[in-house]
């Protein structure tokens, strides 16, 4: 067992020396110049990285709860066309946060975007680093109500050349797809396997109450 507890340094245990921008784009890269506190005393020498900055993100996965079926989406990434994985992915729904926007209100608007759908209650499933050695995302997660009856079609924003085929797939066959690797998108594999743990505690909750619409409309972020 090690001598030294998890978490024991913390942010002023950094010495930032240099931030200089490398790249300007629909993303930017800024190289970050440091010192920190090592384990068994003392001071590093200065560490040189390259910080990959593309903003904070939301992901929400739209789940029916009388139904037991979930709303996933397809659509063309760049990332993994480069990785040489499929290019059309199987993802739940999400989108970058503009400032001064909540997570939640993020999550509505896409909802709506990407899928047409109007989200009820919301649970929060975790917030994430995407992938801290070299870029400062964060992703704030939800499982989200959803009437997945009104999930279909082609959706997107035109000006951002999206094109986002909705699909209905049921709890557990959305799940085997994340059992058998088809699901390869880190927040859809999250969101999924954290509503296995959960499905039944809310399939309890929600067929005993059913959501009112009229009441959710007038409570959406749009009709405030």
């Amino acid at each position: 067992m090690s001598d030294h507890p998890p978490g024991q340094f913390g942010r002023d245990d950094i010495v930032i020396e240099d931030i200089s921008p490398r790249y300007q784009g629909f993303f930017s890269i800024q190289r970050y110049q440091f010192r920190h506190r090592l384990f068994e005393g003392g001071w590093s020498g200065t560490v040189v990285r390259e910080l990959f900055e593309r903003g904070h993100a939301v992901a929400v996965l739209p789940y029916d709860p009388v139904r037991d079926e979930v709303v996933m989406l397809e659509q063309v990434r760049v990332g993994a066309m480069a990785a040489g994985a499929t290019p059309w992915q199987l993802e739940i729904v999400a989108g970058m946060i503009d400032s001064e926007e909540s997570p939640e209100q993020v999550a509505h608007r896409e909802a709506r975007e990407e899928a047409g759908l109007l989200l009820h209650q919301m649970e929060r499933v975790t917030r994430y680093l995407s992938s801290s050695g070299g870029c400062s995302e964060q992703l704030d997660v939800f499982v989200a109500i959803v009437d997945a009856s009104e999930a279909e079609g082609v959706h997107g924003l035109e000006s951002e050349n999206e094109d986002i085929l909705v699909h209905r797939l049921s709890r557990p066959q959305a799940y085997q797809k994340v059992v058998n690797g088809e699901i390869e998108n880190a927040a859809s594999i999250i969101a999924l396997q954290w509503l296995e743990l959960n499905a039944v505690r809310l399939r309890q909750s929600y067929n005993c109450q059913s959501y009112n619409r009229h009441s959710d409309k007038q409570k959406h972020p749009d009709n405030e």
